[in-house]
């Protein structure tokens, strides 16, 4: 990962300690040791070209990087029990700046978490790192086998699943209220899979009085996580 706060949120994540490679250019190093932010860290300073030739073309490092493996995540029953707030689910959403979006706002609207398939969705590393500036070091999140067992698993334990869905017939604002709601986000091509839908106690679209046809996901994300807190307010 690489950028400033996606790599100060890394070290100061307690997970992460005795792990990762931390590189930083001369400036960021000497602010890194006054602020005494490597929490246990080594520093290997590298000047700024050097350190944009290792990482993807295009990559903002901002004079920091850390060589880390992504987080594992925990589990569902870790993350769901005891049932309160908001859960956010994401039905095969790939695009890693999206994600990391979606992170962030979770994050900013108080979610209790993220609930991912772990065999569509991208590591919680790089650009998405990058985009959700720190929150997937600050926001716990689970990954499952199957989308649907998992929404059963969350009926059980006392959650309610709120599908997002721009044919719908009810609001959002309709649909919310203050029991334990999981959202759930699908694609921006095809939205929520048929299956996934049907695990959902309700389907909601988000109104749009201008008139345009949708919201790229991470923007709808987060209206729809601002109207979840509201309604958990009742």
């Amino acid at each position: 990962m690489w950028g400033r706060h996606p790599v100060l949120a890394a070290l100061a994540n307690p997970a992460r300690r005795g792990m990762g490679r931390l590189l930083a250019t001369p400036e960021r190093a000497a602010e890194i040791e006054e602020g005494r932010l490597a929490h246990g860290h080594k520093i290997e300073v590298v000047e700024g070209q050097i350190l944009t030739r290792m990482l993807p073309p295009g990559a903002v490092h901002q004079g920091l990087a850390f060589k880390v493996q992504p987080l594992e995540g925990v589990s569902l029953d870790d993350l769901a029990d005891p049932a309160q707030g908001v859960i956010v689910m994401l039905d095969q959403l790939t695009d890693p700046q999206n994600v990391g979006a979606v992170f962030r706002s979770a994050l900013a609207f108080g979610a209790r978490g993220i609930v991912v398939q772990d065999r569509h969705a991208p590591a919680l590393a790089g650009a998405l790192a990058k985009a959700a500036v720190g929150a997937t070091e600050r926001l716990p999140h689970a990954r499952v086998t199957n989308l649907s067992r998992a929404l059963e698993r969350l009926a059980d334990l006392g959650w309610r699943a709120v599908g997002l869905d721009g044919s719908a017939d009810q609001t959002l604002e309709e649909a919310l209220d203050a029991q334990p709601t999981v959202l759930v986000m699908g694609s921006e091509g095809d939205g929520i899979r048929r299956l996934v839908a049907e695990h959902c106690d309700v389907l909601a679209k988000i109104p749009m009085p201008g008139g345009f046809e949708s919201l790229n996901v991470s923007n709808a994300a987060a209206v729809a996580l601002y109207e979840a807190a509201r309604a958990q307010r009742g």
